[in-house]
């Protein structure tokens, strides 16, 4: 019953909905109408204001509707985009002229976020969402409105996941899972491989590790190409260190190597990314002796831009390692720059991850950055 009951209600954006679209031919756009919604013409009739007998003279091409009001009367009724029946307005120029602002919109709020922005993305986002949100409330639901409201609304949740504490990263995690329905809905593979892998790592963040596993293991296996497979594998690394599943961590470590040399490198995919995913997963898994090994013999010189973000990540879990071989005096060099950062970046989750490190050693460095974060803090309160 949900399955029928979300078809009633996104009918416009299968693949079926949109070939008839296509055709622009308004008996059959009609009877698929009435097929959806198990409607017969009387009671079509009755949503048009119209009799019987003209829903099906319209149906078999009998009667056609040349002036524009009734197109656009009918396009209403249907929650149709004007454009469909031929009608081209104000209202359906502002339509179209929203999907394009808002590709732009969810294209730079990701440039955006990748280069340490990621509270300027939230401030793109959010007013997207809410129109498209409020469209779809109204009955609109087009494929290509659907679509574009799955990736803003992924698009926030993980730029909240840069901003948010961690007593607030489900927040961030929710908004991720509300793209999940509609990349599956549309049977995309390469879509809900993408929106899966983004909310298992808002999972991660927030601790949900298990759930996280599951979804990243989801992406992992639904990806269909080496290029999606290689951005979801980093990410199930983190999440199985972070569930310390050894077995499950050293595989999609193994995998990773093995493709670094096959698929170009990304800004997450690339050997300095992954160095502090091994790292980070080996001290969750007990091999902190491991990790001082490959710490003493420095990170991997980055092969593509890597995002501002990794560096304070590397940064702080570089120093947990120098905390655990007993040098302090290392582990406060790297924790100070990254303390700065991400004050400068505005990242109140690794603030957090640095006052965890620091917990019984260097109390200067743990001061100073749980005071940062409570005027990060105070100043969302505000």
């Amino acid at each position: 019953m949900a399955r029928r009951a979300q078809h009633v209600l996104w009918h416009w954006a299968t693949p079926q909905a949109e070939a008839i679209l296509a055709t622009r031919d308004l008996g059959a756009i009609l009877r698929f109408h009435r097929t959806v919604h198990s409607m017969n013409q009387t009671e079509l009739g009755r949503l048009l204001g119209y009799d019987k007998t003209y829903v099906s003279h319209l149906e078999l091409g009998k009667r056609s509707l040349d002036d524009i009001g009734s197109r656009r009367h009918v396009a209403e009724c249907l929650r149709l985009p004007p454009h469909v029946l031929g009608v081209t307005d104000p209202a359906d120029t502002d339509h179209r002229a929203m999907l394009q602002f808002g590709e732009s919109t969810v294209r730079l709020a990701e440039i955006a976020r990748q280069s340490g922005h990621a509270s300027e993305a939230v401030a793109e986002l959010w007013p997207l969402v809410a129109r498209l949100e409020a469209r779809v409330e109204d009955g609109h639901t087009e494929r290509d409105v659907l679509h574009l409201l799955a990736r803003a609304r992924v698009g926030l949740g993980v730029a909240l996941g840069n901003v948010l504490p961690e007593e607030r990263l489900s927040t961030a995690a929710r908004w991720t899972s509300k793209g999940i329905d509609v990349a599956r809905y549309f049977d995309d593979p390469a879509f809900t491989s993408y929106v899966l892998r983004m909310h298992g790592n808002e999972l991660r963040k927030a601790r949900i590790h298990g759930a996280a596993v599951e979804r990243l293991r989801h992406a992992v296996a639904l990806a269909p190409s080496q290029e999606a497979r290689a951005a979801a594998l980093p990410l199930l690394a983190r999440a199985a260190g972070a569930l310390r599943n050894r077995p499950l961590f050293d595989e999609v470590m193994q995998e990773t190597d093995r493709l670094l040399n096959q698929t170009e490198h990304t800004s997450l995919f690339n050997p300095y990314a992954l160095h502090e995913i091994r790292l980070r997963g080996l001290i969750s898994t007990g091999r902190i002796d491991v990790a001082i090994q490959l710490v003493e013999q420095g990170s991997p010189t980055p092969t593509t831009t890597v995002a501002p973000q990794w560096r304070v990540i590397e940064l702080i879990t570089v120093a947990q390692v120098r905390l655990a071989a007993d040098d302090c005096c290392g582990a406060a060099q790297s924790l100070h720059t990254a303390v700065d950062e991400a004050v400068r970046q505005r990242l109140p989750h690794q603030l957090q991850r640095i006052v965890r490190a620091t917990h019984h050693r260097l109390p200067e460095i743990r001061e100073v950055a749980d005071h940062a974060l409570d005027r990060i803090r105070q100043e969302m309160a505000a």
